[in-house]
């Protein structure tokens, strides 16, 4: 359910930055703070969009439901509802990841949930962070309600990751990339796009699929709070000595370990 037209991805509540080099307005979609949010989600009463495009599930079996054997001789049992405000097909999709029926997915079994637009799983730092992010108890597993939160929020992505593939290729390259923060309000290079596409580019393609986008930005905005609060000035230029840069590096790369 990606949000509305237009170049401002969702917010969330925390202080705006000035519009300095390297901040940014309207940063990039939800769930994290300093975002902006807009209206998403479908209208009440209606369910996601079926299984796609990039973040849908995979098309499984029975609607997503596992299979259900009668017990011999006998019918089987009707398969649990979701619990009150759920939709159905999230319940359904949340389900059939849950392998060992825990009532909580792991980031392997979110993997299994969530496809890019050609239909590859989403990469495993990707999932592991995106259930560190939900992960509010911190027991390295997200329930139903944390998938929900999730849910919403990789939609939101799916929305300006859409906006922004103006080739409609299925994935970002440099140039797109470029634009897509630019409208966020990072005042950035194509050299340092061109830069984040080879990081996070993992077919020798010079572009990033859906999942690496959604990694890109959320390590970028993680360095950027990071600047922040050494740049009390807001003037966009700190003096920083080699310790405080390794402690910023290493802050950022935690995001996906």
């Amino acid at each position: 359910q990606p949000p509305p037209h237009g170049h401002h991805p969702p917010p969330h509540g925390h202080h705006q930055p000035p519009p300095h080099a390297g901040y940014h307005h309207q940063p990039p979609p939800p769930h994290q703070s300093g975002y902006q949010r807009q209206p998403s989600g479908p209208h009440p009463g209606q369910y996601p969009p079926p299984p796609a495009q990039g973040g849908y599930p995979p098309p499984h079996g029975g609607g997503g439901y596992p299979p259900q054997y009668p017990p011999h001789g006998g019918t089987a049992p009707p398969p649990p509802g979701p619990p009150p405000g759920v939709d159905p097909t999230l319940w359904s999709w949340f389900k059939s990841v849950d392998q060992d029926n825990s009532g909580s997915i792991t980031s392997l079994e979110l993997r299994q949930a969530l496809v890019n637009n050609n239909w590859s799983h989403f990469n495993e730092e990707t999932c592991r962070l995106l259930v560190g992010m939900f992960d509010k108890d911190r027991n390295g597993t997200i329930d139903i309600e944390e998938f929900v939160s999730l849910w919403k929020y990789i939609q939101d992505w799916k929305g300006c990751f859409d906006r922004f593939d103006s080739d409609r290729s299925g994935n970002i390259d440099a140039s797109e990339l470029q634009q897509a923060l630019l409208a966020f309000g990072y005042r950035v290079s194509v050299n340092f796009c061109s830069l984040c596409t080879r990081v996070f580019d993992r077919n020798d393609q010079n572009s990033m699929k859906f999942d690496d986008f959604i990694q890109c930005c959320v390590m970028i905005k993680g360095l950027t709070e990071s600047f922040q609060r050494l740049d009390t000035q807001r003037s966009g230029v700190v003096n920083i000595n080699y310790e405080t840069v390794s402690v910023l590096v290493l802050k950022c790369n935690t995001l996906f370990t």
